[in-house]
């Protein structure tokens, strides 16, 4: 005979399975008409299009651009070869998502977490429909999880799944784990979603970027809550750090400590911003109150703008 506990178990985690699968078609069908309307075209003309690094030649198929003809193979077979280029066979994709505790926070209308899932959920049904492959690194301070690169309906949905109910180890933030991880295993130009809210020392991981962004086309994702930039007077409050657990009594009515707190939360993310375009990395804000889906859809295609005029 089973005991009641063992039953009880079994039973949670039925539940939590149902939960996590109908999240899964939620968050499917609600990016769909996005990822169709919004963003697909967009998201092709910014970083497809003729790649830059050839990767071989292969027999003219009906349909190919007859300007990618090798005339000196063709010359030599005594039948039409073209040139590939790797972007032309197909993309890849990596996302490097910051799970570590402090995205487990939102006051408005959704958590920091949220809203990047969302995201990712998104970039990855544009991935299916392209026949992009992608691959996803979970970190905290160190890698937690990582989908290999892959494309197709199974693998995506696998991803989307897995971040419904995904339960991280740790909950501290060290971005040098992931691209330094990501430095190692690709071997060939990528295109990285770099998602977090950045509460991390960026001299920490500033070699690690700087590496990987003179080879792949990075993007970073910035998530924030209105409540880390605009103290809420409200008088005394504990606040506690969802990484450490530290918790630190403050008084919001304290006009000498709101200022100082405003410079503080001012002065990183202006020196974060001043970091990326340093690189020549591109950057987008999104937030819990407004979402993803402007700010993302507002830089795929202003990219597109800036490439095709």
């Amino acid at each position: 005979m089973k005991s009641t506990g063992s039953l009880n178990e079994r039973a949670s985690r039925k539940k939590s399975a149902k939960d996590i699968i109908k999240k899964v078609k939620k968050v499917e069908l609600s990016v769909n008409s996005l990822v169709d309307s919004l963003i697909c075209g967009s998201y092709k003309s910014r970083f497809r299009g003729q790649g830059i690094e050839f990767s071989e030649v292969r027999e003219y198929r009906h349909g190919d651009d007859v300007r990618m003809i090798d005339w000196n193979v063709t010359a030599r077979m005594g039948h039409p070869f073209v040139k590939e280029f790797i972007e032309e066979r197909d993309l890849c994709v990596y996302i490097v998502f910051d799970v570590s505790g402090s995205l487990d926070f939102g006051t408005q209308n959704a958590l920091k977490k949220d809203v990047c899932m969302e995201l990712i959920a998104s970039i990855a049904f544009m991935c299916l429909k392209n026949n992009d492959r992608i691959g996803v690194v979970l970190s905290t301070d160190e890698v937690e999880r990582y989908f290999p690169a892959r494309a197709g309906r199974r693998h995506i949905l696998r991803i989307v799944h897995d971040l419904a109910g995904f339960e991280p180890k740790k909950s501290g933030t060290n971005l040098r784990a992931p691209l330094d991880y990501l430095s190692k295993i690709l071997k060939r130009k990528s295109v990285i979603f770099l998602i977090s809210d950045f509460m991390d020392d960026f001299s920490r991981f500033e070699l690690p970027l700087k590496m990987l962004s003179k080879r792949h086309d990075v993007i970073a994702v910035h998530v924030e809550d209105q409540r880390e930039i605009v103290m809420p007077d409200v008088g005394l409050i504990e606040l506690e750090d969802e990484e450490t657990g530290e918790q630190l009594t403050v008084d919001t009515s304290d006009e000498g400590f709101v200022k100082e707190y405003s410079h503080l939360v001012a002065s990183q993310k202006s020196f974060t911003e001043k970091m990326f375009r340093k690189y020549k990395i591109d950057f987008v804000k999104i937030n819990t109150k407004d979402g993803w889906v402007k700010p993302v859809t507002a830089y795929f295609r202003e990219k597109k703008k800036r490439r095709f005029g």
